[in-house]
């Protein structure tokens, strides 16, 4: 059966879009249902506002639209009565969100589909007129350094001129101000230290502490897409 391009396999289990990229790339979808299931295994993580997830062969974004859209509900039911509250939340939702994967196309349909998720299913349903460009700006601004192309094997950007991966992390500080580091992918993964260090922990135990490659000055959450 096709539908809107997409074939689909045991109707709930696995979506593609060609046979031959499956051939090439072995690229598979994940339906909803089983998304949901597997994310419910990490629910409590799903749901905190500043978690950070990454997936490597995010293809479209059906994980991680499911985890935007759970960080927002709890942004929305904590945050809705104040609309700034809400702007500077929701930013930092988004921020916490990355993926890679190896197919251009994948990537600026991942990049546009969770912008869009954050616009029609939160932003403007709440407060309609009164959304804020600069807020929109700064949205899409994250997800263009969060969602790379890239291959998550390789550690490398695809396409011209290749170079390793580089994630931005977004970290709030005072309220309304972000700060900006830039990481190497290759160098969280890599280094030495991770043999015996964990790069998280919740129990405070030592942990490795990447040397970031880049750091900006401290930047207003609302003027992220001006200021780089």
């Amino acid at each position: 059966m096709n539908t809107n391009n997409h074939e689909y396999h045991n109707h709930s289990i696995t979506q593609v879009k060609s046979k031959q990229r499956v051939a090439d790339h072995g690229e598979v979808f994940t339906s909803p249902r089983e998304v949901k299931a597997m994310l419910d295994l990490v629910k409590q993580e799903t749901e905190r506002i500043e978690s950070r997830f990454l997936e490597p062969a995010c293809g479209t974004g059906n994980f991680l639209s499911e985890i935007l859209r759970r960080k927002l509900d709890v942004v929305k039911k904590r945050y809705s009565k104040s609309q700034f509250d809400f702007e500077r939340n929701a930013v930092v939702a988004v921020s916490s969100i990355y993926g890679i994967d190896i197919m251009e196309d994948n990537v600026q349909e991942c990049r546009q589909r969770l912008a869009a998720i954050f616009l029609d299913e939160y932003y403007k349903t709440l407060y309609a007129e009164d959304c804020r460009a600069a807020c929109i700006e700064s949205v899409d601004f994250i997800l263009s350094c969060n969602i790379v192309w890239g291959d998550a094997l390789t550690l490398m950007t695809v396409g011209e001129p290749q170079s390793y991966i580089v994630f931005a992390e977004w970290s709030p500080i005072n309220g309304s101000m972000i700060k900006r580091r830039d990481f190497t992918f290759h160098g969280l993964l890599q280094h030495e230290s991770l043999k015996e260090l964990p790069l998280f922990s919740d129990m405070g135990d030592d942990v490795f502490i990447p040397h970031p490659e880049k750091e900006y000055p401290l930047c207003h959450f609302l003027e992220l897409a001006h200021a780089y």
